[in-house]
């Protein structure tokens, strides 16, 4: 039974987005982090990856709400992670009446995900840029608390670099090689075991879901061995190319015996090196500030500084 506590109004319709809808979400998605943040934050090809991402169905997991004259003016997606208890909910709207709907409707599909995977609870998570004042109200009226904050950070790119020297003992192997990937699979779920949100994947999900994406090739994947043993790996993709011109770093971890080496910069720079080769104005990545290690001090020692801060705001529910 829906536990939506307002109807939508008879002024909007709604139903499941499709691939064709790409253009038009994206289109929705830019006027209104342009109007948040300043800057389009959502591409279509992020939206094209979304919908086809393993695991999410279009057709329960998200809505596309209509004006009366057939425009595009809101969107949500409840999106749970694997088999756990977490689900991550996205509310894209200006219109108080229809956000609050939304915000409805995605928490009553989060319950209906945590039944479905045998939860009694379901932690639901949504990421909230700190300037967005709206959905911050809507966040407190439906009970969730800012439980985390990322920030984005950014290094900017004069030109090419010299690529940098690595520690003593560590070489570098790229993702191209099956066996680099199973190994570095590896080092991720490990290193990221005590990390917010942390959802381990099977090495079949994970290689799936990275293979989907428009932004990512094996090039992009790089294994960091210390003395010949796995140790470290980088993580990075396109994401940010054709809006902001920039290289990501999705995700650098190092296993915790090679912690204090300079395993870490030395990836980072490495991606740096990369991407201003190629290049792209700068690197972006974002950083849990309550991160189990002091990663952001590390990004800040290489260059890196913050644009941006989102608000991670929490709530469990009963299922």
């Amino acid at each position: 039974m829906s536990r939506t506590r307002a109807a939508l109004s008879g002024d909007f319709v709604f139903r499941p987005p499709r691939l064709t809808d790409a253009a038009a979400i994206a289109a929705l998605a830019r006027d209104y982090t342009l109007g948040v943040v300043g800057f389009a934050d959502y591409t279509e090809n992020d939206v094209r990856d979304d919908l086809t991402a393993p695991g999410f169905e279009p057709a329960h997991d998200a809505r596309l709400v209509f004006d009366s004259a057939g425009t595009p003016v809101a969107y949500a997606t409840a999106i749970a992670r694997a088999d756990s208890d977490l689900v991550e909910i996205d509310v894209l709207a200006t219109g108080s009446a229809v956000r609050h709907w939304l915000f409805g409707w995605s928490l009553d599909r989060a319950r209906e995900l945590g039944r479905a995977r045998g939860h009694r609870q379901v932690t639901v998570d949504h990421g909230v840029y700190r300037a967005d004042d709206g959905l911050r109200a809507q966040a407190v009226a439906h009970g969730l608390a800012v439980a985390t904050t990322f920030h984005r950070m950014r290094i900017d790119h004069g030109g090419p670099a010299d690529p940098p020297t690595p520690p003593a003992g560590v070489s570098l192997r790229q993702g191209t090689d099956p066996a680099v990937r199973e190994a570095a699979h590896g080092v991720l779920n490990t290193a990221f075991t005590e990390h917010f949100g942390n959802v381990p994947k099977p090495f079949g999900t994970w290689q799936e879901t990275l293979e989907r994406k428009s932004t990512f090739d094996w090039t992009q994947l790089w294994l960091a061995e210390l003395a010949g043993r796995p140790a470290g790996v980088l993580e990075c993709n396109d994401q940010f190319v054709a809006d902001e011109g920039c290289g990501y770093v999705a995700s650098v971890g190092v296993l915790p015996p090679a912690r204090g080496r300079g395993i870490a910069k030395f990836l980072l720079r490495h991606a740096f090196a990369i991407d201003a080769a190629v290049g792209r104005t700068g690197t972006l990545l974002h950083v849990d500030s309550n991160n189990t290690t002091p990663a952001l001090g590390v990004y800040e020692s290489v260059g890196m500084r913050p644009v941006l801060v989102i608000d991670v705001w929490r709530r469990t529910l009963e299922t």
